[in-house]
């Protein structure tokens, strides 16, 4: 029986650094979001409660209101939220260990077992659990773990979500057993003929008398086959821990990298007295990283960050982990040529993590956005003092088995970055944290007050240094601090909104219509066009690369709009209905902006080309329009219904781009990354053909579409898991009679599911609208929206149509099995 029960834990964990004995505990909670009295006491009538499962974000649900602080995305994600859940556990689990991990509560929550308590953790992005065992029930009673969250207002630079977003486990352990996150596998040597792979493990004996342990572990290939196997004894005494130390040498190992992320499994078992009594999987990769003044090294080759920023929500989802809404998003990013991914500014989901490891994507593993000093009113700063060490550490212990996690990141624009006083003693603190945790990483912090780190001993507490939006700096730095590692930890900033042009362009970073051009040069104040980071990395070539912000929108801090940081009265609401993010490469629905092309222009080597703006400009025939073009071939040619406008070879017509932009009238701007041709506007096509050596390689063609005549949808898979959290992304276009994309339509769509699925979330990536996620219709933005189907736990077919008014509908079928 207990193979069994360990079977299936180990199968719905599939986790990387779970037990055989974990078990899935996300369904079968009632949810209040309100003040309840005496609702963690098991007797509580919680029969009224709303049915969920987790994870859950309950904010994301809404309603948008002005009420709300637009800088956390105008929803109710504060207040109070209870989550209640009743279990029983047979007699037999009495002598086992029983604890129970939540992966992530937002925030501030208080736990419950039995009307007990059993613990606070404030920080809502760090993982905790608490054994259980002493408040726990037997045989015929039941159980209720109660858990309060308390968001508070003014408490997040962006929409943090609320409620238990995040994944819950039940862990039936012997008394002997492996802690939590309790294996540490190093890879102290690498080569293509032998590596040498180390593992520590901390062992945990809760019985009363000492007990002998035999710790085995046996390594298994990606392959499945087992490469390598090691044992010893160990006498752990009554009530304590202890960490097995032991390597094994893996011949002609498969190494982890970018193009090939193999990865092992090592699994750990636990015998006593002849009887096994703990199994312990562990996912890993064997790969080797370096860094010094002149750059970092994976496996012994150089590489740049081609990196972007990530808020952790997954748009119209809100902060609710879903696995594949991750796996989407970092599927589009590798589309744009990123190889490395910041956690802006907090430790991330498992599922990322996992997923980098997967996905062959590195990561900046980032624990804080503030230390003592607050950014607002409510933020993290109010724990710092007691939690942080605690919360650092927690996360290193956690995701340090992920070969994609190169960095640890202790902070982002830190206010101590200006208290000579304090700010490099805090950073040398958090920064020993580190080392003691794991010495086979460096750290870093984002630093953006040049030069008040270097000056205050700051940024040399680290091991690299991350600049953010200093790209003019990084000559200077390496002149004045020749050993510091270097690199853009944030760097752009540029804001867009998908599929808009305003003409003339403006010059500064708002409009009337609350949206912001995609020509990409327009930001706030700090910003600057992508091409002047890629000119200074290109200049720079000991700089590690960089982080441009972002590569998705995200919910809430809508710069340029909204209102100003450390305003007087803390919100953002100025220029509502503004609630999300117009930094994004990508719009909050996946759908990739200009600026994607831009960057994969310079990112990527298959050859592709890409034009901007769309030709539907009527009322303005004759006037001149810019037309861009973002390729990596060599040189473009535009034609205008047919007619050539001139080829332009990249890199050449424009040279100074450092001049351009410091005077820059948007008009003009050019740069040696992108072409642009003044085009007198007439009803038609334009095209762009791009060249290689001479020869044709690629075409674009965009034209001017007629009236909204019917809608098309796209699946990104015509199969999914019948698994109750699998996702489908279909996106919705509206076309004209000839199936050209209607530029300007914001048609509304409504939607209708049937079969084994339910409809879970619409969406547009217009950062200005207030429409529900959770509605069944959306209008389109600029030709697009989203449904987001997903599915039931039953095997068959699902099928979505869409329809408009006036328009032909559209229906499509996936399969879920």
């Amino acid at each position: 029986m207990k193979r069994v029960l360990l079977l299936i834990g180990f199968v719905l964990a599939n986790a990387l650094q779970l037990s055989a004995q974990d078990l899935n505990f996300n369904e079968g909670w009632r949810f209040l979001n309100e003040k309840a009295e005496g609702a963690e006491s098991p007797e509580y009538d919680d029969s009224e409660w709303r049915e969920v499962t987790l994870p859950h974000d309950w904010a994301i649900e809404g309603p948008f209101d002005v009420k709300y602080n637009a800088r956390a995305g105008g929803l109710p994600f504060h207040g109070t939220g209870w989550y209640r859940k009743e279990f029983t556990l047979p007699k037999g689990a009495r002598d086992k260990v029983i604890r129970l991990e939540f992966e992530g509560a937002m925030y501030n929550a208080h736990v419950y077992i039995n009307g007990k308590f059993v613990g606070n953790r404030p920080y809502g992005y760090i993982g905790f659990e608490y054994d259980i065992s002493q408040y726990l029930n037997f045989g015929e009673g039941t159980n209720v773990v109660a858990v309060r969250l308390s968001p508070e207002d003014l408490s997040s630079r962006w929409y943090p979500g609320a409620g238990i977003y995040r994944s819950v486990w039940l862990k039936m352990d012997e008394k002997i057993h492996v802690d939590h996150w309790g294996t540490y596998i190093t890879t102290p040597t690498v080569g293509p003929k032998k590596a040498v792979v180390q593992n520590e493990t901390v062992i945990i004996n809760r019985f009363s008398e000492d007990k002998t342990i035999v710790v085995k572990q046996e390594y298994f290939a990606p392959s499945g086959n087992k490469v390598a196997e090691g044992e010893e004894e160990l006498l752990v005494k009554a009530g304590t821990e202890q960490t097995s130390a032991l390597f094994v040498t893996i011949e002609n190992p498969a190494i982890w990298g970018l193009e090939n992320p193999h990865l092992y499994t090592q699994e750990t078992s636990l015998w006593s007295e002849g009887k096994e009594m703990d199994r312990y999987s562990t996912k890993f990769g064997i790969r080797e990283i370096a860094f010094d003044k002149d750059g970092f090294y994976l496996n012994s080759e150089k590489l740049r960050f081609q990196g972007v920023c990530l808020h952790h929500d997954n748009g119209p989802l809100g902060a609710a982990v879903n696995r594949r809404a991750i796996q989407r998003k970092l599927q589009i990013m590798k589309d744009m040529g990123v190889n490395a991914v910041r956690t802006s500014h907090n430790p991330p989901s498992r599922e990322l993590l996992e997923l980098c490891d997967e996905m062959g994507i590195l990561v900046q593993d980032e624990a804080f956005d503030v230390w003592k000093l607050a950014k607002v009113p409510n933020g993290y700063n109010k724990f710092f003092e007691e939690w942080s060490e605690i919360d650092l550490a927690d996360m290193i212990r956690r995701d340090r088995n992920h070969p994609s996690v190169v960095m640890w990141s202790i902070g982002n624009e830190i206010l101590e970055q200006g208290k000579k006083e304090i700010g490099w003693k805090l950073a040398k603190q958090l920064h020993e944290v580190c080392v003691q945790m794991d010495p086979s990483r460096p750290t870093t912090a984002g630093f953006n007050y040049y030069s008040a780190p270097y000056d205050n001993n700051m940024a040399q507490q680290v091991d690299i240094a991350g600049m953010n939006y200093k790209p003019s700096m990084y000559s200077e730095v390496r002149k004045n601090y020749p050993y510091l590692p270097t690199y853009g930890s944030e760097t752009s900033s540029v804001t867009s909104s998908r599929g808009v042009y305003h003409l003339p362009i403006e010059k500064y970073s708002t409009h009337e219509s609350l949206q912001v051009t995609s020509y990409d040069i327009i930001g706030p104040p700090w910003a600057y066009p992508p091409d002047i980071e890629f000119y200074f990395q290109e200049q720079n070539p000991h700089s590690m690369g960089e982080f441009m912000w972002t590569g998705f929108d995200y919910l809430g801090e809508p710069t340029p709009y909204g209102g100003k940081d450390n305003s007087t009265n803390g919100y953002w609401n100025a220029d509502w209905p503004a609630r999300s993010s117009y930094f994004g490469a990508v719009d909050l629905s996946g759908f990739p902006k200009d600026r994607f092309y831009l960057y994969q222009s310079q990112w990527t080597s298959k050859p592709m080309i890409h034009v901007l703006p769309h030709w539907n400009w009527e009322g303005m025939e004759g006037q001149e329009i810019p037309v861009y073009c973002y390729t990596n071939c060599d040189e473009v040619e535009l034609f205008v219904n047919g007619k050539s406008m001139g080829r332009k070879v990249k890199g050449k017509d424009k040279t100074n781009i450092i001049v351009d932009f410091l005077r820059y009238e948007p008009k003009s701007f050019d740069s040696p990354y992108r072409l642009s041709w003044m085009v007198p506007y007439e009803a038609g096509n334009i095209k762009v053909i791009g060249y290689k050596n001479g020869e044709k390689i690629n075409e674009k063609s965009i034209f001017t579409a007629g009236k909204p005549y019917q809608l098309a949808l796209e699946v990104d898979r015509e199969k999914i898991l019948a698994d109750g959290v699998d996702l489908a992304y279909i996106t919705v276009k509206v076309l004209d009679k000839e199936g050209n994309v209607c530029p300007l339509a914001d048609n509304k769509v409504s939607f209708i599911v049937e079969g084994v699925g339910r409809l879970e979330a619409v969406g547009n990536g217009d950062p200005t609208s207030t429409a529900s996620f959770q509605a069944d219709n959306r209008k389109a933005f600029n030709g697009l929206c989203l449904a987001i189907l997903k599915a039931s736990k039953e095997k068959g077919e699902i099928s979505l149509t869409a329809q408009s008014k006036g328009l032909k509908k559209a229906s499509i079928s996936i399969i879920s099995e």
